[in-house]
């Protein structure tokens, strides 16, 4: 199965000055004990592998420290248009925030695979169909990150968590039973793509479930377990 696990990079430069970068990493390891996580560079920066609700877990316990942070800095006089924006350049799993700057609006964020917010996109739109709500994605290489925005005050703010736990649940369900398989055409001739093109598209009549994506060096297919395995073969055949 795919999905399972993600890679992210976290840029922990933010807390420094703050923070004992070292201790505060013992202290992300105690906190997720199920996450593997790399050696920490010179420039802040460590790489944490695991589930996505298990990073996600990871980014509300570091949001809780910036925001900490900007507290102080609030304190101090200084401005945190600067402090939001390192937040911002962090990629992982599943985050969840409420938009600080914004007073006609609330957001919320969820960072999700690209290859399941593609699939959720083709075959269950309507969990991107929230009241009163803007949904939107940008996708970064294997992260999508969507943002959800509603009115503000609590009629908004609750639509939006409403809106968010639709997708945040139907993305956790489909990492659990899809599977991704990628055929490459290294050393195929024009001709030969063009087939497996033409191929593809009559597949798609007899796997409706699958979401097949051509490129020009490849093609990935996500789907089921059962129905990526029955296409794959029939394409042998």
């Amino acid at each position: 199965q795919a999905f399972l696990c993600v890679t992210s990079t976290l840029n922990m430069a933010v807390f420094r000055g703050h923070f004992v970068l070292e201790d505060l990493v013992e202290e992300m390891k105690k906190q997720s004990p199920a996450l593997s996580f790399g050696p920490l560079q010179r420039d802040g920066r460590i790489s944490v592998r695991g589930s996505f609700p298990e990073l996600g877990l990871l980014r509300e316990f570091l949001l809780k420290k910036a925001k900490s942070l900007s507290e102080e800095d609030r304190k101090e006089g200084k401005s945190q248009q600067r402090l939001r924006r390192k937040l911002q350049e962090h990629r992982g799993a599943t985050e969840t925030r409420n938009s600080i700057g914004d007073a006609q609006r609330d957001k919320q964020v969820l960072v999700l695979d690209t290859d399941i917010y593609h699939y959720m996109r083709s075959f269950h739109p309507r969990a991107f169909q929230g009241n009163d709500v803007v949904i939107s994605g940008v996708t970064d290489g294997d992260i999508t990150t969507v943002s959800i925005e509603s009115a503000a005050g609590k009629a908004g703010a609750a639509r939006g968590l409403r809106a968010k736990r639709i997708i945040e649940n139907c993305s956790v369900e489909l990492q659990r039973i899809l599977r991704k398989e990628r055929i490459c055409f290294k050393g195929h001739s024009r001709a030969e793509k063009q087939r497996y093109r033409q191929l593809w598209e009559r597949l798609k009549l007899r796997y409706p479930q699958v979401l097949i994506t051509p490129h020009d060096t490849h093609v990935d297919l996500v789907g089921t377990s059962a129905d990526v395995f029955g296409l794959t073969e029939e394409l042998k055949r």
